[in-house]
């Protein structure tokens, strides 16, 4: 159903005018004391939502790895945590396995359910047990969001509202560049085929000049060791990132399919340019005065973004002005309004 997607906005921050709420969010990635940068962005919605005034519960896998049995105990969590806390409403991010979790929990306490696709859970619906395990929370949903325009048209039904998890522009404001030669060019996320890192590594090579870093960490990692003007940080936690954009002059986002762009609109938010894909959310938000996009596969088109990118500048206010549209108080009081409008 045709749901509100615009939070009203008063002064400086986002205020929430509508009565208070009390939401049970349920989520696969939560921040643990193992895993502290593991799914940041959903306590980071929570957080911000209580800035509202509305009162957040959570029941959520705190660790990576443990195997299917930690989605059972997750289900387990989130009908116990409903029981207790009474909420208004239940919030899922991710379609499955949280989405039947919550769906679970919504039902034991007769409350509606809103459910968010993020990206992967969306393309694990073309494994066939997934998409029938996922077809219930759908049918059962209020309301579904997806972060992009482009997931939602992957979305078996479509969605009610297009919202992303946004940026802290405060947490991600503009800072100088240090002090070196030649351009600089970062890349966050997984070492793994899809953030289509070694491409990313062989055009830098070509392109001959500056230097490379990447931020994260995963199976390709042996394939980038020993590049020359290639650094592999490793994995970071997160409120380190914007000391790593600072030194950039371009953020790099080139991967295969990519449903939002986190990274690449946190980087615009440091008024940084990017590179980002073609395949995904990026074409959504980065324009030609902030950043180049790149169809996966080409490879001299990825060398020449690098080249054109970096010629943007760094500064570039442009790409500031841009992130501040995705400011996650905006973000997170549409998300509000969408939870309440399910309750009818």
């Amino acid at each position: 159903m045709p749901v509100a997607s615009d939070a009203r906005l008063f002064g400086r921050d986002a205020v929430y005018a509508s009565p208070r709420v009390r939401i049970l969010i349920v989520s696969q990635m939560w921040p643990g004391p193992d895993d502290p940068d593991l799914g940041i962005f959903v306590k980071d919605i929570a957080t911000h939502l209580e800035a509202l005034g509305h009162e957040v519960d959570h029941a959520a896998i705190t660790h990576r790895g443990g195997g299917p049995a930690k989605h059972v105990r997750l289900a387990r969590d989130a009908v116990r945590t409903a029981r207790a806390t009474r909420p208004d409403v239940v919030f899922a991010h991710f379609l499955f396995p949280a989405g039947a979790a919550a769906l679970a929990a919504a039902r034991a306490v007769g409350v509606p359910l809103v459910v968010m696709a993020h990206g992967q859970d969306v393309a694990n619906l073309a494994r066939r047990p997934i998409r029938i395990a996922t077809a219930p929370v759908l049918r059962g949903a209020a309301a579904v969001i997806a972060n992009s325009r482009w997931l939602a048209d992957r979305i078996p039904g479509g969605a009610d509202a297009i919202i992303d998890c946004g940026v802290d522009t405060e947490l991600f404001a503009p800072r100088p560049r240090p002090p070196g030669a030649g351009p600089r060019f970062l890349c966050i996320g997984s070492l793994i085929e899809r953030k289509n890192v070694v491409a990313l590594a062989d055009a830098f090579a070509e392109l001959g000049e500056g230097e490379l870093t990447f931020v994260g960490d995963g199976p390709l990692r042996g394939v980038l060791e020993g590049r020359p003007g290639v650094v592999l940080a490793g994995r970071v936690p997160h409120g380190e990132v914007p000391d790593w954009i600072a030194r950039c002059d371009v953020l790099c986002q080139p991967s295969l399919t990519e449903a939002f762009g986190q990274a690449a609109l946190e980087a615009m938010a440091m008024a940084r340019s990017v590179v980002a894909t073609t395949e995904g959310g990026p074409p959504e938000f980065v324009t030609p005065q902030v950043g180049v996009l790149v169809r996966p596969g080409d490879q001299a088109a990825l060398v020449a973004a690098l080249r054109s990118a970096a010629a943007l500048g760094t500064p570039n206010p442009a790409a500031r002005a841009a992130a501040q549209e995705h400011d996650l108080r905006r973000q997170v009081g549409r998300m509000a309004d969408v939870l309440q409008a399910a309750l009818g």
